[in-house]
This record gives C-alpha cells, structure tokens and sequence, in this order.
C-alpha cells in the first residue's frame, strides 16, 4: 500500500511538472495579436464577399425594431464604408511574411476588388449611392476610408475607379445636409474631391467649416448643431471628421486659406488654415483625454446618448489621435493601448462573443445581442463603426504605442490607490475665423 501511494505521488509530481512545462512555453498573446485576430473576424466575412460581389446576397440584415422604413439598401454602404475608415490605416503597412502580414495582404486584396464592385454599376454589390440621404452620411465614411488608405488603397486602384469615385462623390450633392454634424459628411466627400483633384463645391466645404467652428462650446466639446447633446457624436463623426477636413484643406490650399481676424495674438493671424487646424487637434486631445478618463478599472465606459450599438467607435478620436501620433503629454502610449485593449476584451469576450452571428456579421447590441438598444436608423451595417477604434494598428509592431510597457490608465490609477494626474479646464479660445 506504501509503495502504492509512493508510486501515485510521484505519477502527480510527474504531471504536474509537465503541466508547469507546458505554462512556461506557451505563447502569450501580445496586445497586437488579438487586436489583429479581432479586425480580421469582423472584416473578412464582409470583404471577402464583397470582392466576389455577394455581399448583397449574403449578408443578412438585422433592422432596428424602430426601422423608420428607409431603403435597405443603405445598410451595404454603412457596413462597408464604416469598416474601411477603421481599418484602411492596418492596409497601409508594406506586407511581410508574418502571420499579420499575411492577414493584411489578405484583407487588401479583397478590399480593392470590394471597392471596385461598389461603384461599378455591372456588379451586383454596387452601392446604393442614390438610395436617400443616408448615403450623404455612408458616402463620407467611404471618402474619409480612402483618404485614409491613400497609399494603400486609392492609389492602387485604377483610374476607371478612381474617376467613378469622384463621380459618385459629386452626385451626391443632390442630398442637401442636416443642420448638424451632417454638414461634415458632405465636407468630408468634397474634400476629398479635391484632394484627388477633382472639382469641389467648395461652399459645402465652408459652410460646413465655419458651422462647426460655431458649435465650439468649450473644454473639448463641440454641440451638435445650435443645441449640445450629450452623446457621442463627438467621438463618431465630429472631431475626427472636423480635423481631417481641415487637414485637407491645407493640402490642397496651402496654410493661408483662412484669414484670422479676431480673438487671434498677431503673431498668429498670418497662420490661416495652419491656425485652425492646431486649435481643433488641440481640442480633439483635450477630448481623448476625457475618453481616456472615461475607462474604468475594469475596461468599461458610460453608457448613455443615442447609437450606443456602434460600441468602440466611442473611442475614435483616442485611436485616431495614438495613430497620428498626436497623444497629448497627459497620455502615453502605453497607458492608452492597454485602456482600449482592456475595452476590446471586456466588449468581445465572453458573453462578447454573441456580438457575432454565426456567419460572422455584428449584430445589433453593445455587449451582446439586444436589438432594443437601436435607434430608428440602426442596422447591422451601421455597428461597423466599431472598427474605428483600431486604427492604431496603422502604427508598426516596432512603434512605441505597441512596443511600450503597458501602464495603468487613469481611472485605474485613481481607484487602486496610486498617484494620477489632476485635471483641469482646457482654456481654448473660441476662434472666428472668416474665409478669404
């Protein structure tokens, strides 16, 4: 019996060892890794399909239980212009023969025959570029998904398409804009007509332009409109959009498109659009930092405004300002990929992984499936603006956002005990600023 019970120890000393073995040499999975995993499950159902041109056939849809009876067929431009704008920047990078790389060259390949078959009016997933004002708003995501992937994507497609681009951009002029953040999306679809040299309306620009910088209402915030609401519509449309239509402009005008005439230091009034674009990037970091602070310890955030579904398309303006490289010295790398790799696992792990359906497509809900958080407007293409918050995958493994040590966020500091920065009012004037 002794050497029964010898005998049994020793067999579980044995298997305990080999389990401690197989600890030690199994591969943790880096922050990139699942961020890449995550990006490619929710692209390559729609990407693939599209590049055969079935998306259309395949792709079932999930409509609000609220629908207000638009034509369905903007729920195909809302899934794929609304992908593309998160994850055009990851499909920039030169390809390699990493298992990323080989996802990525993957993705492209499917990504230029997909946008070749939307405007293509012989394919059978050509958009519906002439299906109602929603296309104003999905037409935008597409034009600022190609501004994005210039390199990667725009100047890689034929100029058949090219120009058929140029062509549905312009023809969406016929939809006349909400007072809203709405004017950014027929900005964002005329700026970049000029960027790729076409024809602009130019007073859509303007307009647009000088009504958001109205709508400034103070430490980081812009209202939605003449009234604030509290949403965050900041992070899905207006930030971002604001910023990168003003990036344009300097493109394609120079630095003097502006003339600063009031609220303006003299020094700074020769500076036009470069003026501009500063006092907007420098709200847009003040407004990261807000987001930053929003993360809990546990990798949640606060639930509340209208379009709860889109999920991690909340944390824009943090990823797009980590993927240009414009963090503010109040957050560092580290820090913020581990707060949004914290939200990506608390959103899609777990009872997360009802976020799918079987065949791959999101499903409305935030964590989960529960269609009554949709608004009349919502479909299962519109949640395609969670992959907003990838952007950063734009950025080399080699770069510091994903080589730097992880570090505790904010609210995770705050709450177990250790020191974290105190915050105060951002003092940024309102500027007027009058087009010359």
């Amino acid at each position: 019996m002794k050497r029964i019970l010898i005998a049994v120890l020793a067999l579980l000393c044995v298997c305990i060892g080999a389990e401690a073995g197989k600890k030690k040499t199994a591969k943790v999975q880096t922050d990139r890794e699942y961020w890449t995993e995550l990006a490619y499950r929710m692209a390559a159902p729609v990407l693939e399909n599209m590049a055969k041109g079935e998306l259309q056939k395949n792709m079932k849809l999930e409509l609000s239980p609220t629908w207000d009876n638009r034509d369905k067929k903007v729920a195909y431009m809302e899934c794929f212009g609304r992908l593309m704008a998160g994850i055009a920047p990851w499909l920039n990078l030169p390809d390699d023969d990493s298992a990323e790389g080989k996802m990525r060259a993957q993705l492209r390949e499917w990504a230029l025959k997909a946008y070749a078959n939307a405007v293509d009016p012989e394919s059978p997933d050509y958009l519906g570029w002439q299906s109602g004002g929603q296309t104003l708003v999905d037409g935008a995501y597409v034009a600022e998904s190609l501004y994005r992937g210039w390199d990667g994507i725009w100047l890689r497609l034929d100029s058949i398409t090219q120009a058929r681009y140029i062509k549905e951009f312009q023809g969406l002029r016929r939809y006349d804009p909400c007072y809203t953040n709405w004017l950014l999306f027929s900005a964002m679809e005329e700026c970049f007509i000029a960027k790729a040299g076409g024809d602009a309306d130019w007073f859509r620009i303007h307009r647009a332009m000088e009504k958001i910088e109205e709508w400034y209402v103070g430490d980081g915030w812009y209202s939605d409109g003449p009234s604030f609401a509290f949403d965050y519509y900041n992070s899905y449309v207006i930030q971002p959009m604001y910023v990168e239509c003003l990036e344009m402009i300097r493109q394609v005008r120079g630095n003097d498109s502006w003339t600063v005439r009031t609220y303006v230091p003299v020094t700074d009034r020769n500076e036009g659009a470069n003026y501009r674009y500063n006092q907007a990037l420098k709200r847009m970091q003040k407004f990261g930092v807000i987001l930053e602070r929003f993360i809990s310890p546990e990798g949640t955030f606060p639930v509340f405004g209208r379009s709860i579904p889109y999920r991690l398309a909340t944390m824009q303006p943090l990823a797009q300002l980590a993927w240009r490289k414009q963090l503010p010295k109040e957050l560092h790398n580290g820090q913020v990929r581990a707060a949004l790799t914290a939200v990506m696992h608390r959103m899609f792990d777990g009872i997360g992984a009802s976020n799918f359906t079987e065949d791959g497509y999101l499903t409305i809900g935030f964590v989960g499936s529960h269609p009554n958080v949709a608004d009349w407007y919502t479909n299962n293409g519109s949640l395609y603006m969670t992959s907003l918050a990838f952007m950063p995958l734009g950025l080399p493994e080699s770069d510091p956002f994903w080589s730097d040590a992880p570090e505790k966020w904010t609210s995770k500091k705050a709450w177990e005990g250790d020191d974290f920065p105190k915050d105060h009012k951002w003092k940024i004037n309102k500027q007027i600023l009058y087009w010359e």
